[in-house]
């Protein structure tokens, strides 16, 4: 990484009070490096970060990306009960779900509409909503 990339990492870390650890760097680099938006697995995150030389275990990435999430700098979207994605882009969005390569992307929200959501038992509020629209090939 050079050093406006470690900057831009760094800030990236910072602007949620996160430490600048070079594993966290080092991910961050691959999730956010380029600007672009993305759905990673931690799975899919370990084998980039191995594919680039760096040394992490699994566990670290899953951590990682759970201390990513919780500090608001991904969103995570939960498909099948079980698989969790992360996203790179934590503004309200709805997804398309690839079902035969389980691919998650961005969909369209221009014609999305959502009338009504129910009312939240009492003591509780609506923190998100996640629309994850499932795709077959035909």
């Amino acid at each position: 990484m050079t050093q406006v990339e470690i900057a831009s990492e760094t800030h990236w870390l910072a602007s949620a009070g996160l430490r600048p650890t070079r594993q966290r760097l080092s991910l961050a680099h691959l999730l956010v490096g380029d600007g672009q938006h993305r759905h990673v697995t931690a799975e899919s995150l370990y084998e980039a970060s191995r594919d680039s030389g760096e040394k992490v275990s699994l566990a670290t990435v899953y951590n990682t990306l759970r201390v990513f999430s919780d500090a608001g700098l991904l969103r995570e979207i939960t498909v099948n009960g079980a698989r969790s994605y992360f996203d790179t882009n934590v503004t309200n969005h709805p997804h398309f779900f690839w079902e035969d390569s389980e691919e998650l992307m961005d969909a369209p929200d221009e014609d999305l509409e959502i009338a009504r959501l129910p009312v939240a038992p009492e003591g509780a509020e609506i923190s998100k909503v996640d629309v994850v629209i499932r795709l077959r090939r035909t």
